[in-house]
């Protein structure tokens, strides 16, 4: 099993942008498919992006669709979402998830990831 750790969060206007990364330590990173969550406070929490193994799939949740994209260094072990336009309303606590997968699958169903990050704060001002 890998661990994700997520970096990148922190405070932004709204109207701003903000970069996120995923690192996956603990086997080989191209194996794995991203998948971004988040998780407001007394919310559930909701699928952002998902990206596949190659980097040349991926799929968006229609709050962030043309605002946020994801891409994926696999030389780099990373995984990246680039986040702009933020509204008050994408404030959450943001997760990276992995799942082994095939080449040019991805997936957005929190269920189908094993592995998981603990987070990294993510809030947008008014």
């Amino acid at each position: 099993q890998v661990q994700p750790v997520e970096s990148g969060g922190g405070l932004v206007q709204a109207g701003g942008g903000l970069r996120l990364s995923c690192t996956i330590s603990g086997r080989t990173f191209s194996e794995y498919a991203v998948g971004w969550f988040r998780q407001a406070y007394g919310k559930e929490r909701e699928w952002v992006a998902a990206i596949s193994r190659s980097g040349g799939n991926a799929a968006y949740a229609d709050s962030v669709k043309g605002r946020f994209f994801t891409s994926r260094d696999n030389a780099k072990n990373t995984v990246d979402l680039h986040m702009s336009k933020l509204k008050p309303e994408d404030t959450a606590n943001y997760y990276c998830a992995a799942r082994l997968a095939p080449w040019s699958t991805y997936f957005s169903y929190a269920g189908s990831y094993d592995s998981w990050g603990q987070g990294t704060q993510v809030t947008v001002s008014s």
